[in-house]
């Protein structure tokens, strides 16, 4: 039982209390109900997007292998070490149903020979196999910045989950046995005010009555 003050001021603020938490519950059902829409078309855009990124990545394997198989795996191994890593990448955040999600914008993966920083004397499925990877690499931070929005989206709505929880099944009914109590205890008082006052009316006439008969 919470600590209330059985007074009428106590069941009026109770019954605000009692409004406000039913009104809060209300708007949090709301918002887990959107974040599981949401939730679940971003799983769906994952699920795509990683379709198309290991489609992509197949191609590029098979370019690779064959790149391989062609040029000689040492020699393939030292363009690789000879190529530039570097790749431009911005981040910045957006909010989906007020929460924080994280956007990656990569810039343009696919280069040039020259750009690759590779022996220009490189055959040409070398090319087209770094080509594949670079246009896997961008599919696969598409993949990633997915992932993270899905991550960040079921924390919130596991943390929305406990609060609502906590306002149905602990708040609320507690909230509600002490009105509940508050009445009971008002009723109760009210009636011992009642017997209470009724007492005293009844003695004032005993003693009316005994003052007003005649001496003999």
């Amino acid at each position: 039982m919470m600590a209330v003050s059985p007074t009428r001021m106590g069941l009026l603020r109770l019954r605000r209390r009692i409004a406000l938490a039913r009104k809060g519950h209300d708007l949090l059902r709301e918002k887990m109900d959107a974040l599981v829409m949401e939730f679940f078309e971003v799983l769906r855009r994952i699920y795509e997007a990683r379709e198309k990124a290991f489609e992509q990545l197949a191609r590029a394997h098979s370019q690779l292998s064959l790149c391989l198989a062609s040029w000689g795996t040492l020699e393939t191994e030292q363009a690789a070490r000879e190529a530039r890593k570097g790749v431009f990448l911005e981040t910045s955040v957006r909010y989906v149903m007020g929460v924080p999600v994280p956007v990656a914008e990569v810039g343009e993966t696919v280069r040039t020979s020259l750009g690759r920083g590779y022996s220009l004397l490189s055959p040409s499925l070398l090319d087209r196999a770094s080509e594949e990877f670079e246009r896997a690499l961008k599919l696969l931070v598409e993949v990633a910045e997915l992932e993270e929005t899905a991550r960040a989206l079921a924390g919130e709505l596991e943390r929305t989950r406990r609060r609502v929880n906590a306002l149905e099944y602990i708040l609320i009914p507690r909230l509600e046995a002490a009105l509940k109590f508050i009445a009971m205890r008002l009723d109760e008082m009210e009636r011992e005010h009642f017997f209470r006052l009724k007492r005293i009316k009844a003695l004032l006439e005993r003693r009316e009555e005994a003052g007003g008969v005649p001496e003999g």
